[in-house]
């Protein structure tokens, strides 16, 4: 109508080929579906031939270790194996000690559940799991037996064998059929990361700094690739180096989008660029850029701090801002070779962790909520006087688990109350349709996979992965082939009611018992930011660099929590990032006091320093600074350096004193006026 062409529209034939492009998976998922169920099918047949008891455990520990990467698996694999001994052993315990008792022993497998759920949540990813299957191992193990005491021995030992015959299955197929890398799949992102924080110091250098909410959209675009980082190690032999790059590559992107918000800031002070902080800039802007040299920045910003701090310069911030110059470079520095690294398998320079943030409210809610559910499911069942209750406990524990380490729970919950159901169906479908009585390992083998592809394609799309993880993992366990195959009907159908009742206690569960809202998240976040920074203020901080990584977690998980407008939004964010910056000048501070030389010069602005920073007290702060400044010139060069990097953070710390007084007053860090 309005006369300007819309183009040609697409043909029929067009738009069905784009529709089956979007729904057809690509090559990548064909050939993981692939791996999967071949490594399935071996581990059926190892498990057969060797006539284990509970030779569809190798099949479902497989279905568990199904993951796109070599390396994932294999890290997966090693704790899955270490917390399959570690349960096993624990059952053994537990029999022998509450075996004639199924109370206590009820009570001692809820009590050892909720551990295991509780240590789980301060560990990062596969340690993680290896840690919670602990926990319900006991309760495949020692509760499935509990009528049978006398045979959870040989029961932990067939559980031991079938899980290693699963982890031998998955390995060698993985190896023989070329299971992608890890470290060749993270390399494109962390590059593309790293060209990203580029970026973003470029407009915060040139322009003005783009807020908290584009760096927290930042780390958070940085921080999904620790998992994969720390996955490396098993895969080749240089994987260890490979892994320490990737991490340290990671900590330094943190630290350049820290770094050049800082000099920003420090410049919005100034009002005005000096000579050496306008070339500064230039230095850092020039690193922004492909092909820049990161080790010469890094000497030329070291000679401009010197020369400030050797020329007596009567202005802190100036201090800042070079410094904060010299710390963007160096992070530059390291990322590159960080990549490197991990491309080459040369070793870097530095080898640092990578901790994430856990608040201890949030640990003890989910492990008092899987044993809270465990036992109401116990009792339930026990007064109902259910024939099966040990097969239900048992799906229980291992649903109840597995949420409680999920990202999120309530999401983990939806995807189990969906794949329960589904795996139920489909293994129904199989056994009685398909299978129909025969006995051939080959039909079992030609039966299973379907499900077992269309449960892998579901797992690789995010929205889907928790119902294809419970199909692929729960159709095995309702399947539950052996040799000869059972086909009992009552049986199976009662085993189906109780998983999809175990997927409706947790659905529940996770809902009513001790649920955490995002208001207390935020709070909980919040209060163990306070203690960290009374922990840094005293000294007690810990590396800088590790500091920085924990940082960036707790900020992440905090504008993860955050609601509300977006005015509220972003102060909220601002105040976090506040306190981090706090936190890590303070811990920073404590480091350098300690490295500089015992000079009587210098002695007596060092207890100015520690009282100043002990007593939260930025008038003490700017005391220190001056002394230290006035006293710098005539140290060494060494020293000269030590104290501008003391300078810029006791700079920054009392900066954060003034402009949130009020904030940390409220939290218990000032004293009231």
């Amino acid at each position: 109508m309005s006369g300007v062409s819309a183009g040609p529209r697409p043909s029929p034939a067009d738009r069905a080929l784009s529709l089956i492009e979007r729904i057809v998976p690509a090559p990548s998922a064909w050939a993981f579906a692939l791996r999967i169920w071949l490594a399935m099918v071996l581990a059926l047949y190892a498990a057969f031939w060797l006539q284990l008891s509970g030779a569809s455990s190798a099949a479902v520990c497989v279905a568990i270790l199904a993951q796109p990467k070599r390396g994932q698996a294999l890290s997966k694999a090693l704790y899955r194996f270490l917390g399959t001994l570690a349960g096993g052993a624990i059952s053994i315990l537990l029999i022998g000690a509450f075996g004639q008792d199924r109370v206590l022993l009820l009570v001692s497998v809820a009590t050892w559940l909720g551990l295991c759920v509780f240590v789980a949540h301060f560990l990062q990813d596969t340690r993680a799991y290896g840690a919670m299957l602990a926990g319900y191992t006991v309760a495949i193990v020692a509760v499935a037996h509990i009528d049978t005491p006398q045979a959870v021995f040989d029961a932990a030992i067939d559980r031991v064998a079938a899980i290693t015959i699963g982890i031998v299955a998955i390995t060698f197929i993985n190896d023989a059929l070329a299971s992608p890398s890890t470290w060749r799949t993270l390399r494109k992102p962390l590059s593309e990361a790293f060209s990203a924080t580029r970026v973003f110091a470029s407009e915060t250098l040139s322009q003005a700094d783009p807020g908290s909410e584009r760096a927290a959209a930042l780390i958070r675009r940085i921080a999904v690739m620790r998992a994969d980082a720390s996955a490396i190690g098993g895969e080749l032999d240089d994987g260890a180096r490979r892994a320490a790059g990737a991490r340290s590559a990671i900590a330094a992107l943190y630290a350049m989008a820290a770094a050049s918000r800082a000099f920003t800031a420090a410049g919005r002070m100034l009002g005005r660029d000096s000579e050496a902080v306008a070339e500064a800039r230039r230095i850092c802007l020039g690193l922004t850029e492909a092909g820049s040299d990161a080790d010469a920045a890094s000497d030329r910003l070291g000679a401009l701090v010197d020369e400030a701090i050797q020329g007596g310069t009567s202005d802190p911030l100036e201090i800042l801002a070079l410094q904060r110059g010299l710390d963007f470079a160096r992070a530059v520095s390291f990322a590159e070779d960080g990549l490197n690294a991990l491309s080459t398998g040369c070793r870097p320079r530095r080898d640092v962790a990578l901790p994430t943030h856990r608040d201890l409210p949030v640990a003890l809610r989910g492990a008092a909520r899987v044993g809270i559910a465990f036992a109401a499911t116990a009792l339930l069942l026990v007064a109902a006087g259910w024939p099966a209750t040990s097969f239900a406990l048992v799906q229980v524990a291992a649903t109840c688990s597995l949420s409680a380490i999920a990202p999120d729970s309530k999401a983990f919950a939806r995807g189990v109350l969906i794949g329960m159901p589904l795996a139920a169906l489909c293994a129904g479908i199989v056994l009685f349709g398909v299978l129909g009585g025969e006995q051939g390992f080959p039909l079992l083998a030609i039966a299973i996979a379907p499900v077992v592809f269309v449960a892998c394609f579901l797992s690789l799309n995010p929205p889907t992965f928790g119902i294809g993880f419970i199909l692929l993992v729960f159709f095995m366990v309702l399947l539950s082939p052996s040799n000869p195959q059972t086909y009992d009907a009552q049986t199976f159908l009662t085993n189906a009611f109780l998983v999809t009742m175990a997927a409706c206690i947790l659905f529940v569960a996770v809902r009513i018992v001790l649920p955490i809202s995002r208001a207390q998240r935020r709070v909980f976040a919040l209060d163990s930011a306070r203690d960290s920074v009374l922990d840094a203020l005293a000294g007690d901080g810990g590396d800088a660099t590790t500091r920085t990584s924990l940082n960036s977690d707790r900020l992440l998980q905090f504008s993860q929590w955050s609601s509300g407008s977006g005015a509220v939004r972003a102060a909220s964010l601002d105040r976090a990032f506040d306190l981090a910056r706090l936190e890590s000048a303070a811990a920073r501070a404590h480091v350098q006091l300690c490295r500089l030389p015992d000079d009587p010069a210098l002695n007596d602005a060092m207890r100015q320093a520690r009282e100043g920073l002990e007593a939260a007290d930025a008038a003490t702060l700017a005391r220190s600074v001056r002394a230290f400044l006035r006293h710098g010139r005539s140290m060494n060069a060494p020293t000269r350096l030590h104290i501008a990097r003391l300078v810029s953070d006791l700079v920054t710390a009392g900066g954060v004193m003034e402009s949130q007084h009020r904030l940390l007053r409220r939290l218990g860090l000032l004293r009231p006026a």
